[in-house]
């Protein structure tokens, strides 16, 4: 049962940190389409 048990908070544990790291490029993707749009409007 313990071994089940660590198991799973090992699991939790690298679920948490991909999902912080997808949010981490979701974000700098974000970051680059915004910056682009502030230059495809300076330009108009």
């Amino acid at each position: 049962m313990k071994t089940v048990v660590i198991l799973l908070t090992l699991t939790a544990l690298t679920a948490c940190e991909t999902v912080k790291g997808a949010g981490r490029d979701m974000q700098g993707a974000g970051h680059a389409i915004t910056k682009e749009a502030d230059k495809v409007q300076q330009d108009l």
